[in-house]
């Protein structure tokens, strides 16, 4: 499986890019907003310290907005992803973007449904929100299943299904579970894949016997 960070916080990325574990980078507006920055320069910056996809969003809500907002974030760089949401005017952007070589991250999936119709439009990604849909009492880890089984269906579909809206290592593990090909994770979030009790009481054992010894390895 494929890890993304989910945030607009370039100090956050750097620390986590410099780790090797980071594929790749998923913004939207509202990460920005919080950033008080300008998007071309933070997307400029998250792009010359992840070498993969960088999803930055459209605002436009139409198709020729969509495609002119397109055009100006293309230009930021190669790595760039084009993220446009799951609406009619979203996937014929998708359509033509695909076409012309961009990827594409089709965003604001909430059914297995609309992510098929996500596919057929040549996404390179499709983000179904699990938080959102746990949030409103439906199993947002079911329907990773269900797309999972239908894409398997078809394997011309060349889409990858990025898990969002994640909020904790178990959702993690669970779409790993269920091989979906990237979760795009929160940086609190990504740093609790590291935590275990186990792990912590374990090396403070190690460090204790290892003062001992009264040795030094430098």
């Amino acid at each position: 499986m494929k890890f993304f960070v989910d945030t607009a916080d370039v100090a956050e990325i750097k620390v986590l890019a410099e780790s090797g574990l980071l594929d790749g980078v998923t913004t939207n507006p509202s990460l920005v907003a919080k950033s008080g920055r300008k998007m071309r320069d933070v997307i400029a910056e998250i792009c010359a310290l992840v070498p993969g996809p960088v999803s930055a969003e459209v605002a436009a809500t139409e198709y020729e907005g969509m495609l002119a907002e397109a055009r100006v974030l293309r230009e930021i760089a190669r790595n760039v992803t084009i993220k446009v949401p799951l609406t009619p005017d979203g996937l014929r952007a998708c359509r033509k973007l695909t076409g012309d070589g961009a990827m594409v991250n089709v965003t604001l999936c909430f059914s297995s449904a609309q992510a098929l119709l996500a596919a057929k439009a040549g996404a390179t990604f499709v983000s179904p929100f699990v938080g959102r849909l746990d949030d409103i009492g439906e199993s947002g880890m079911g329907l990773i299943a269900d797309i999972m089984t239908i894409f398997r269906q078809y394997p011309y579909l060349k889409t990858e299904v990025l898990v969002a809206s994640v909020r904790s290592p178990m959702h993690v593990v669970e779409a790993a579970r269920l091989g979906a090909h990237v979760a795009t994770v929160p940086p609190a979030v990504l740093r609790q894949l590291f935590a275990h009790p186990l792990t912590d009481k374990g090396l403070a054992a190690f460090l204790a016997d290892w003062a001992k010894t009264g040795q030094r390895i430098v």
